[in-house]
């Protein structure tokens, strides 16, 4: 069986996955990798056989979307061309992770697909949302990538399509330990936007994860890291808790581990409003914004003695059999 698998390469966590999932997926047949967008970090260790810039998300300095950049960087006429280059119809099985242009494809070449990973589980209303829902944020989960059938994953089985999250087995393999630092990974945040925050805390040490930093170093009570897998793992699986965005992939990683989460969700980002809503219904502390007492909004999310919650990791094999059962079941 000849499976292509497409990447949305807006972010690291749908790299993360893809990873993870390869050898799982060469048990069904050879796949083929399709990355699509061109502002992940990540080294994507994997066959990538087609690619496009598609449409990626751009960040603002301090923590929002810059729309302005996000529209410019977006080219609808070789979206279409390359939509219309990708040979689908070679293969048995086509897996979209939130994709537009292997969406598009799709429609073009009048085969079928499947819709698979975080995102397909906004399909389901049962997911939750924050209280003002937001019409736009709606509209792109239901026709970004359009597919007739959809394979979810979240925190928790909110729909029967919806599985635990895919957790890496660095991960799964780890023994937790707490060294009593904090790992700090927020990527639409600039260093200048929190530095002065974390270095008004100076007894507590800080590990923060910068694209812009090339090499790991330590300045007063924060050491810089690189974007880096090993270096990442490391820290998280021995921090005492982390700051994150309202992702998907890294709180999940740390609530398996039973590490204390604090989400500080991207502004105007409705899919990471809505894994906010999520995380609150779970206890995670969820900040909307970072504020001019940043420390102090810190130092009280340690000292809470809140029950970190428990959340299983996926059966990947179990979830690639119903996908692929669904995929071949009619239509």
């Amino acid at each position: 069986m000849k499976l292509f698998y497409a990447i949305q390469a807006t972010g690291n966590g749908h790299i993360s996955r893809a990873i993870q999932l390869y050898p799982h997926l060469q048990k069904f047949g050879s796949v083929d990798f399709f990355l699509s967008g061109n502002n992940a970090t990540l080294p994507v260790d994997l066959p990538v056989k087609y690619k496009s810039k598609g449409c990626s998300l751009l960040y603002s300095k301090c923590g929002g979307l810059d729309y302005l950049a996000i529209a410019q960087n977006i080219k609808p006429i070789q979206m279409y061309k390359d939509a219309k280059a990708l040979p689908l119809k070679q293969y048995d099985v086509i897996i979209n992770d939130f994709d537009s242009v292997t969406a598009l494809a799709c429609k073009l070449q009048k085969v079928k697909s499947v819709q698979f990973g975080h995102q397909a589980s906004f399909i389901s209303e049962l997911t939750p949302r924050p209280e003002k829902k937001s019409f736009l944020g709606e509209t792109i989960f239901k026709h970004y990538a359009p597919s007739p059938k959809h394979i979810g994953l979240h925190f928790e089985q909110y729909d029967s399509f919806i599985y635990p999250p895919i957790i890496k087995d660095e991960i799964l393999q780890a023994e937790p330990k707490d060294l009593k630092h904090i790992t700090v990974y927020l990527p639409s945040f600039d260093k200048d936007c929190l530095e002065k925050a974390f270095n008004k805390l100076p007894g507590q040490q800080f590990h923060w994860f910068l694209s812009e930093v090339k090499t790991k170093h330590t300045i007063k009570n924060i050491t810089y890291y690189p974007v880096n897998q090993q270096y990442f793992n490391e820290s998280l699986i021995t921090c005492h808790g982390i700051i994150t965005g309202g992702g998907f992939e890294t709180p999940s990683e740390a609530l398996y581990l039973k590490k204390k989460v604090l989400s500080i969700p991207i502004l105007n980002h409705y899919e990471q409003e809505c894994n906010a809503a999520a995380l609150k219904k779970l206890g995670v502390q969820v900040l909307s914004e970072v504020g001019t007492n940043f420390e102090d909004r810190i130092e009280n999310w340690l000292n809470a003695s809140t029950e970190t919650p428990t959340i299983e990791a996926n059966n990947i094999n179990e979830t690639l059999q119903f996908l692929f059962d669904t995929y071949h079941a009619p239509y």
